[in-house]
């Protein structure tokens, strides 16, 4: 019997070590290379354990976009800082292409003679966003044409009663020279012939020219979608209402990139940083901001 027992034992020891292995969960990490700072990122998740700062300057349409980005990536990394400053997209090409900020914003395409200037760029395009026409309140056309838009910001249509309203004077609202929503604009619907006409009401950020047509009787302008609410009048298109689904089908006409530009390689902080951004939570920050997602 003895002998019986003592030969159980180590069977039913050998027995609850195998089960006690198989209940025990097993350990999960994300490290860090302490020589590299380079986390290893989980999709949909910003990476954590990061320290250092990161200097992002340029366009006014990407800048309250790259502050909620910040706001995310700083909260999971609290010894991160990561400023955010606007100046316009050619500031934001000029200052990733010498180097002053470690990322530079800019809310169209990137110019040739801008690649030339600066070989070493690196464009990261992040979202998409549509350009609206927005009036005031009182203006009283619900459609323009994408020729109408053209004549008007061109000075050659002056009154609405010319594109199916009442008489009345339309005031021009444009963005100054240097911004990228004003670039974007001109390429898309003002062509290699028109200008936009020389009294327009320039403003320095697309928050200045909503605030300046809500107050302006009679004004139009045009507007980045991140910007879009219920202050502006909002105008179709050839027929078409801006927004994000018209925007994807391409059924509305005016969208433009927004960009992410450094000066080559990025660090590996900012490399962190950008692949937050293209992975699944930062291009829900994206949509849920009203631009359109690329990823």
């Amino acid at each position: 019997m003895r002998k019986s027992v003592a030969a159980l034992i180590p069977a039913l020891v050998l027995s609850l070590g195998l089960a006690a292995c198989a209940a025990a969960p097993q350990a999960t990490s994300t490290p860090v290379s302490p020589a590299t700072n380079e986390p290893t990122v989980v999709a949909g998740e910003a990476p954590t354990g990061l320290s250092g700062e990161i200097n992002i300057a340029g366009s006014t349409t990407v800048q309250p976009l790259a502050e909620k980005f910040a706001e995310v990536f700083m909260a999971a990394n609290p010894d991160v800082r990561v400023a955010v400053q606007g100046g316009g997209s050619s500031t934001g090409v000029k200052s990733a292409g010498e180097g002053t900020v470690d990322i530079g914003t800019a809310s169209r395409e990137v110019k040739d003679e801008e690649k030339t200037e600066f070989p070493n760029l690196k464009i990261i395009e992040i979202a998409r966003d549509g350009i609206a026409i927005v009036g005031n309140s009182d203006v009283p056309v619900d459609d323009l044409t994408k020729d109408q838009v053209r004549d008007i910001f061109a000075g050659t249509v002056t009154n609405w009663n010319q594109v199916g309203g009442p008489d009345g004077e339309i005031i021009v609202v444009a963005r100054e020279e240097g911004s990228g929503t004003r670039a974007a604009f001109e390429e898309m619907v003002m062509g290699k012939d028109a200008v936009i006409v020389a009294n327009a009401i320039l403003q320095p950020s697309n928050g200045a020219v909503r605030s300046t047509v809500t107050g302006t009787p009679g004004s139009i302008a045009f507007l980045s979608f991140g910007y879009l609410d219920d202050s502006v009048k909002i105008l179709a298109v050839d027929g078409v209402q801006p927004s994000a689904e018209t925007a994807a089908d391409g059924s509305y006409p005016i969208v433009r990139p927004l960009n992410m530009l450094t000066n080559g390689e990025p660090n590996p902080l900012t490399k962190a940083f950008l692949d937050f951004i293209l992975g699944s939570e930062g291009q829900a920050i994206v949509e849920a901001e009203g631009y359109l997602p690329v990823q």
